[in-house]
């Protein structure tokens, strides 16, 4: 009597599934062949709205003296550099300890083009992986991943793991791209993600391909409510989500 073959694990990539292992490895070269247009495409793609998108994130999160933050597939520092400002405007009033703001991203290329943009005293940058950090339990105060959850092989065990780094009581953040709540904002949308976000791709950073990857994962991430049942699922309380641009954008929250 035959055993059965083992259960390979699988990841969507764009709209193919692969190995949950390959995927990290074709994540990985999506990246690093992005990383020096990478900022320049968020303006082009977004049409500058994903500045407001942050923006509203890092109010949110609201980072106060000495705190130790996580900025989880922090790529190039964008979430980061906001907050050490939010974090030096809370220090200015309330007195106290500097905020720790710890930028990991898997990605070696998209971390040497954010230092190249520049640094703040309050920042520190590192290699990691979004499913097995280096970090301690319970011993972070807030977690934020912006636009990297999509392209972990596997978004619940991003979750579980943003669940055990952080202290009870803590905050954790997901902005991502996600599904847009009427028929009119989606029908728009996704004319323009897959007729003219590759094409622009092509144009700015001369990578196609990659642009087309990053519009298929967005459209197969899991929705809002699906996302919010995941947090619930790793441990997550109090959890809660805020649509930006008709849901073309999403917030997710809960505590630790």
């Amino acid at each position: 009597m035959s055993e059965d073959a083992p259960t390979v694990k699988t990841s969507p990539f764009g709209f193919r599934d692969v190995e949950a292992k390959e995927k990290v490895n074709l994540v990985h070269g999506v990246f690093k062949s992005v990383a020096a247009k990478y900022d320049l495409m968020n303006d082009v793609m977004s049409v500058g709205v994903h500045h407001l998108w942050k923006d509203a994130a890092c109010a949110k999160l609201n980072p106060q003296p000495g705190e130790v933050i996580l900025d989880v597939a922090g790529g190039t520092g964008d979430i980061a550099r906001r907050l050490a400002k939010l974090a030096r405007a809370a220090k200015a009033r309330r007195g106290g300890k500097s905020t720790e703001i710890r930028i990991i991203d898997y990605n070696q290329a998209m971390i040497e083009a954010g230092i190249e943009k520049g640094t703040e005293p309050e920042i520190t940058w590192s290699v990691g992986d979004a499913m097995n950090l280096a970090i301690e339990d319970n011993s972070v105060d807030a977690y934020i991943i912006s636009f990297g959850i999509r392209n972990v092989s596997d978004v619940q065990g991003a979750l579980n793991e943003a669940k055990r780094v952080l202290k009870p009581g803590g905050r954790f953040f997901c902005l991502e791209f996600s599904h847009a709540t009427t028929g009119l904002v989606e029908s728009v949308y996704e004319t323009y993600a897959f007729k003219v976000i590759p094409f622009m791709g092509q144009l700015v950073a001369g990578d196609r391909d990659s642009y087309q990857y990053l519009v298929e994962s967005i459209k197969r991430f899991p929705d809002q409510e699906t996302l919010a049942g995941m947090m619930r699922t790793a441990g997550f309380t109090r959890v809660g989500y805020t649509n930006f641009t008709g849901g073309v954008c999403a917030l997710h929250q809960g505590w630790a």
